[in-house]
This record gives C-alpha cells, structure tokens and sequence, in this order.
C-alpha cells in the first residue's frame, strides 16, 4: 500500500473515530438529562393530610375451591361504586384510568368494564352539557399513536374532554434503549397506518414500526383514580376487559383531599395539554375525623412507605398484598421491620399470566427467595392461586398498637413506579388500630391468608421449588441493566 492510499485511511479512520466518540458523548449525554431531569410542574405529589369520618374500601377477587376452573367465583365490588359515583356526580368527574380497552384474546366472558365507563361518562355530559367531564389516560390505548380507539371516538363525540398523557417529559427508565431512541427515532413521531400486529389482542388495530419503537421506551401514566364532588376512589385495577376477574384494592375517601386529587390531575393535563384548570370542589375538612386520608404521587409514595414501615417494631404486623415487588429500598425496610420483631407476611401474584400469555414469573419468585432467605425466615411469603388473571392488588398495611398506616392504589414496589418514572397515584390512610376499616382490613388478609372459604393462596415453597436458576440469572441482569417491564 502507498503512503498516499495510507495517509487516507488514517485520516478516514480519524475522522470515524472523532464520529463515534461524538456520538458516544451525545448519547451519553442525553441518557443522563433524560433520566434525571426536571419533572412538569406539579408531578411527584405529596399531598396534605386531612381528616374525615368516611374511609371506604372496595375490594375484586376471584378465586376457586382448588387450582383449576371449575366454580370460578368473581366478587367484583370497584367497579360497581366507579360508575355509581359517576351516576350520582352533580358538579365535575375527573378520572384517570392506564388501561382503558375492550381488546384481549383469551376465550373468557369478561366484564365489559371499558365499554360501560365510556356509556356512563358520556351520558353523563350528555345530560349536563355544562358540567366538566374529563377523563385522562396513557398513549397505550392509542397504540401509541397508530390509532384512536374506539372508546375515545364516542367520548370526544359526547364532548367528554379527552387528555391522551405525553409521556416523552417524563423521565427514562430505560436509559439504555431510550437514548438511542431519542437520537434516532423520536423525531419521525408514530402516526401512520399500522401493518404490525397490536399486542392487546389479535383484533386490536395493528401498529406503526414507530409506535413498537416509543412502547419499548415502557414508560407510561399508571395512575387509576376518579374524582366527584362526592369523594375520591384510588384503585389498583384498570377499566379494561381483561383485567375485570383480576383482584384488586381501592379505597374511597371525602373531604378536601378531593382538591389535591384535582389538583394532580390537573397537572397531568396541563402539561400535556389538555384543560389547564380542572374544577375545584368546597368540601371541608373534619379536624375530628377518625381517619388522616392523603393524595401521593410517584417518588412520595415511597417516602411515605419507608417512613410506615420504619415505625413497626417488636409485636407490629405489616402486611402486603401485591403485583410486582421489587425496589431494594423496600426489601430493606421489610426485612428491617422483621429483625425488629415485627410479624411480616406478603401475598404476592406469581407473575406467571398475563392476559393468556406465559410469564416467567419475574421479578417476585427471586425477591420472594431473597427476602425469605435474607430474612431468616422471619418474612413470611404466600402466592395467590391465580387461576384466571393476576393478584393486580397493590397495597401495604403496617399495624401497631393504636395506629394502622395504610398505601395504596395504583404504585407496584418497583423503581418504575417510586422513583418518578411511571405516573402513579397512592391513597394514604392513617387509622386508629380498633376502627372499622382497620377490622375489614384485617378480615381481608385473614381470609387470603388462610384459604378461608376458598383457595386464595398457595405455600411459597410450591411455587418456589420450580424456578430455576437461570431465571435468577436472568432477573439479576434485567435489574442491573434497567431493561424490565416492572
């Protein structure tokens, strides 16, 4: 080779380099702002702590004598109070509900929850044109932007206001993929006709190319509320049809944490440009009331748990019943509480379904050994017996002597959900340890625990016993890689 053709190359090599290390130092730029930068006003909400008398809690469960599905029973109360609040609203409803859908595969008869809200709020603006009616919800029931969805059409043609969340001001919690897409993909948008098949069901609109590329961004408002001038109802489960037989926790509570809820959600809306002021309503605060009720969103909710769980010592209880866990601040603060004597048990999902699809039981069978082992058997684990859909509940619930503390809504225990990613909303409950809610909540756990009058939950150890090595493997690589979809 002749030094000219040499001196080239060197140089193209030069240049090649200079572009890489460029690049490198773009992306790496962009993974770091877009995992911690600002927050839009008014996310990561640590609302007041107000008194009222009134403290409701609705429950779902479905369940069976054994482990197959003859003699499904489906106890289905959330819902039923969703749409009767909307019925009986008179001055706004506000509501913010992830999954919002009516498409799903697997041959069952479920519950037509997607098309019953959108019947009910659009006949309630139908009715009283002049009242707010405003419903907030995640890009997913858009495709991300390859469709609208049918449910949409009919409320925005019953002039329901309609706030589609922007999810590309919320931070990355999957760094790694998430800066090339910023890079390279994120400005040619997702509209377009779709040609791919849609994840939610065969029958689903397909999707853009463009739109697969932002859902595996897998960022998304999770929150699962709804507001009247009657009270406020926190949920964990979502109006969508194939998550009706899931179980699920939500609790209901008046009085002027109405105003924080509102207040969230408005900023939600604002900032993706939605209605920028959402009604407000003039109910006052009981000083006297038996129970403390206080609004929480995203980074908050965790604050508040560990601050809950920290106060549970020799003789406390602390219960949890829920989908997915897996945040270490919270493993710590459980097997802390245990050392101290504390009697801890959790009611896990198996994370082995999904909408008729095979999970791999990721992440709760590891942290379950983990926290079992590392507990020294202190901790004690149950799984539901889900036969059909998930232990969708999300819920924590520490016990003293005279106070019970109570979180719950729509926040699973994971970095996605409590390190201001995700939106999420909590109700946070303080109650004197003898009330009337603190007793339903006690029956609650009782009857899971226990297989009362049906088998709820199975020993950790059947489930346990099959999980292999390899899926901790894979576990300890998705968490250090931030490449999960809890």
């Amino acid at each position: 080779m002749d030094k000219k053709r040499i001196r080239e190359w060197s140089t193209r090599r030069r240049v090649l380099t200079i572009i890489a290390c460029l690049f490198i130092l773009i992306y790496i730029g962009i993974v770091l702002y877009h995992t911690y930068k600002p927050l839009p006003e008014g996310i990561s909400h640590d609302g007041t702590l107000y008194r009222t008398d009134n403290v409701e809690m609705y429950t779902d469960l479905t369940y069976s004598q054994d482990r197959s599905k003859e003699g499904m029973v489906h106890e289905l109360e959330i819902f039923e109070e969703v749409f009767a609040m909307i019925d009986r609203a008179e001055e706004f409803v506000v509501a913010d509900y992830f999954l919002y859908n009516g498409y799903y595969d697997e041959k069952e008869d479920f519950p037509e929850l997607a098309r019953t809200l959108t019947d009910r709020l659009a006949e309630k603006k139908k009715e009283n044109p002049e009242m707010p009616v405003i419903l907030i919800t995640d890009p997913v029931n858009n495709g991300y932007g390859s469709f609208r969805s049918k449910e949409i059409k009919l409320l925005k043609e019953a002039g329901v206001e309609v706030v589609v969340t922007a999810l590309d001001p919320l931070r990355d919690s999957t760094p790694i993929y998430s800066g090339v897409y910023r890079i390279l993909f994120q400005r040619w948008g997702e509209d377009g006709k779709g040609w791919l098949p849609n994840p939610m069901a065969e029958d689903a609109p397909e999707m853009t190319v463009r739109s697969y590329l932002k859902l595996l961004n897998v960022k998304a408002n999770h929150r699962k509320v709804i507001a009247t001038e009657e009270g406020v109802l926190v949920n964990s489960g979502n109006p969508h049809d194939a998550s009706g037989w899931h179980g699920n926790v939500a609790f209901k509570a008046d009085g002027p944490v109405i105003n924080d809820v509102l207040e969230a959600e408005e900023a939600v809306s604002r900032y993706s440009e939605g209605p920028e002021e959402f009604p407000r309503t003039e109910a006052e605060e009981n000083p006297d009331g038996l129970y403390g009720v206080q609004y929480v969103t995203e980074r908050p909710i965790l604050e508040h748990l560990l601050e809950d769980i920290g106060k549970a010592g020799e003789g406390d209880e602390v219960w949890l019943g829920m989908f997915y866990i897996a945040k270490r601040d919270i493993l710590s603060a459980l097997i802390g509480a245990a050392e101290r004597g504390a009697q801890v048990r959790i009611i896990l999902d198996p994370n082995e379904n999904a909408f008729g699809n095979k999970k791999t039981g990721l992440p709760n069978m590891p942290v379950a050994e983990e926290l079992i082992e590392d507990s020294e058997d202190r901790i004690e684990v149950r799984f539901y017996n889900a036969v059909i859909g998930q232990y969708h509940t999300k819920l924590v619930y520490v016990k003293d002597g005279e106070e019970a503390y109570i979180s719950s809504g729509a926040a699973n225990m994971t970095e996605r959900a409590l390190d201001d990613y995700n939106l999420e909303a909590n109700l946070r409950i303080e109650a004197p340890a003898d009330s009337p809610l603190v007793e339903e909540l006690d029956g609650y756990f009782s009857r899971l625990w226990n297989n009362e009058d049906a088998l709820y939950t199975l020993e950790a150890e059947e489930k346990l016993d099959g999980f292999s090595q390899a899926q901790r493997v894979v576990y300890g690589l998705q968490k250090l890689l931030k490449l999960t979809t809890y």
